[in-house]
C-alpha cells in the first residue's frame, strides 16, 4: 500500500468518526452570545482538545495496550464493538434545538474542552481507531507519517466545522445536520464490523 492510499485510508476513518457534527447544535447555543475573538478562542480550544487527543491516541495507545498484556485482535475486537454502538447511536440520533443558559466565558471555555472536544468530536471510537490504524502500520508511531498526515488534516476539518459552524446550520438546517449524522453513523458502523472481521481473521485464520 502506498502511502497516498494509507493517507486515504486513515482518513476516511478518521473523517467517520472524528468529525463534529454531533457537536455542532451545542457549540453554536455556547457561543452565540460571544464577540468574534471569543468565538475564535472557544473554536481554537475545542480543535486543540481534539487535536491533543488523536496524537496522545496515536503515540501511547500502542504502549498502554502492552502494558496490560492486551492483545491487538481484543483490542480490535472491542473497538469493533465501540464502534458498532456509536454507529447505531448515530443513526438513531435526533438533532434537537438546545437551550444553554448564558454562563461565563470560562464556564464556555471548560464545555469547549468537554464534552465538544471530548467525547463529542474525538471520543472513545476516535481513540481506538486511531491505536489500530497505528498498530496495523507495523512501524513506530513517531515514523507513521501518513497518519500524523491524517490526523493534522482531520485537525483542520474540524477547525473550520467549527468557525463555520453557524453557516453550516443556516446552510443545512436541523433536518439536513441529521441526515449528514446518520450518514456518518452508517460509516462508522461498517468500521467497527471491519474491526471485528479483521480481529477474526488474525484470532482465527484457519477458520477465516
Amino acid at each position: 500500500m502506498t502511502n497516498s492510499m494509507s493517507y486515504q485510508h486513515y482518513l476516511l476513518g478518521l473523517f467517520a468518526v472524528a468529525n463534529n457534527i454531533p457537536a455542532i447544535p451545542l457549540y453554536i447555543n455556547l457561543i452565540h452570545r460571544l464577540n468574534k475573538d471569543e468565538q475564535h478562542k472557544v473554536c481554537r480550544i475545542a480543535t486543540l482538545t481534539a487535536f491533543s487527543t488523536m496524537v496522545i491516541a496515536m503515540f501511547t495507545g500502542l504502549s498502554v495496550l502492552n502494558f496490560f498484556e492486551i492483545s491487538t485482535p481484543a483490542f480490535r475486537m472491542a473497538g469493533g464493538l465501540l464502534l458498532i454502538n456509536t454507529g447505531f447511536g448515530m443513526l438513531h440520533s435526533e438533532q434537537k434545538p438546545t437551550n444553554v443558559p448564558e454562563v461565563s466565558l470560562s464556564k464556555i471555555i471548560s464545555s469547549a474542552i468537554i464534552p465538544i472536544g471530548l467525547p463529542l468530536t474525538t471520543g472513545a471510537g476516535t481513540m481506538t481507531t486511531i491505536i489500530v490504524f497505528a498498530e496495523t502500520a507495523h512501524i513506530k508511531p513517531y515514523l507513521n507519517f501518513p497518519l500524523m498526515a491524517a490526523i493534522l488534516s482531520m485537525t483542520g476539518i474540524i477547525y473550520l466545522s467549527f468557525q463555520y459552524a453557524p453557516k453550516i446550520i443556516r446552510f443545512l438546517g436541523v433536518i439536513g445536520l441529521d441526515v449528514v449524522t446518520k450518514i456518518f453513523g452508517l460509516i462508522t458502523l461498517a468500521l467497527g464490523i471491519q474491526f471485528i472481521l479483521t480481529s477474526l481473521a488474525d484470532a482465527f485464520p484457519k477458520f477465516m
